[in-house]
């Protein structure tokens, strides 16, 4: 279990000589076709995961793989321009690496996005929904194994996955621009494939409201750290009765790109 912590100093150093140990205080992970909120970063530096040492490479489409560092707001943060998936195959511990580097990187919030499929009947492509709770149906949990405590307890506590306070301050901010304002349960299910109208209705019935393929693991691995966190998701399709459709990743993608702009009004507010 050693390991793990050597692997993360020696990602942290090479970080750190690559960006002259710049000090993010907001990790930000950017979901499928969420990538351009990047676009109002004063970038100061850009390292692709492909020469971070014992990063996994990103292999979606619209998740383009680097690592941004910079000002948001005036505030010192650190982006993934693309994460990580537990259908691309990799090893749930390598899903939520990067958490633990941002942790030891020094962040003291997450901000985490992602594209879901809408099941509430409120809801209607391009909305977007701030989570305040979330249901793990991946077949795994990144904590599965033996405990490190220097990263947290053993038997993390979940009651407060979402900081209220940040989640009550994007209403504000919400209400202040205009925007429909949803509040939800996003349910994590493993993927690659889109849910079928048997699988929507069982989300629904569990008291989801939105389902995608990430963000619950990092949640999980980023409070065991003590980090606080705060999620959006972006509805880019929907699994409500008589609204499904096929659906493909660009639409995914076209869609949670139109409805960006509102995300990274809320993110840029609240970091302000």
């Amino acid at each position: 279990m050693q390991d793990i912590i050597h692997q993360i100093n020696e990602t942290v150093e090479y970080i750190h000589s690559q960006t002259n140990h710049f000090h993010p205080l907001t990790g930000i992970v950017l979901g499928s076709g969420l990538g351009g909120l990047v676009k109002e970063i004063d970038v100061k530096f850009t390292i692709a995961y492909e020469n971070i040492p014992h990063f996994p490479l990103s292999t979606v489409e619209g998740h383009s793989g680097k690592l941004i560092f910079g000002f948001l707001s005036e505030k010192p943060v650190v982006a993934m321009q693309g994460r990580f998936h537990f259908y691309e195959g990799y090893d749930i511990q390598k899903v939520v690496y990067p958490i633990r580097v941002m942790k030891y990187l020094g962040i003291e919030q997450l901000f985490l996005s992602n594209a879901a499929g809408g099941v509430n009947p409120d809801m209607e492509i391009g909305d977007i929904m701030i989570i305040n709770d979330h249901i793990n149906l991946l077949p795994t949990n990144p904590l599965i194994g033996r405990n490190i405590a220097e990263f947290g307890p053993r038997f993390p506590d979940m009651s407060d996955a979402y900081h209220q306070v940040t989640i009550d301050k994007a209403i504000e901010i919400s209400k202040e621009a205009g925007y429909k304002i949803l509040l939800g349960v996003y349910v994590a299910m493993s993927g690659p494939t889109f849910e079928t109208p048997a699988e929507y209705k069982y989300v629904r019935i569990i008291g989801g409201d939105a389902v995608g393929m990430s963000t619950v693991p990092e949640v999980i691995i980023a409070r065991h750290m003590g980090i606080p966190c705060f999620g959006i998701s972006v509805i880019t399709d929907l699994g409500v009765p008589g609204k499904i459709v096929e659906v493909t990743h660009e639409d995914v993608i076209k869609a949670a790109s139109k409805a960006e702009t509102k995300m990274t009004h809320i993110f840029k507010r609240l970091l302000a």
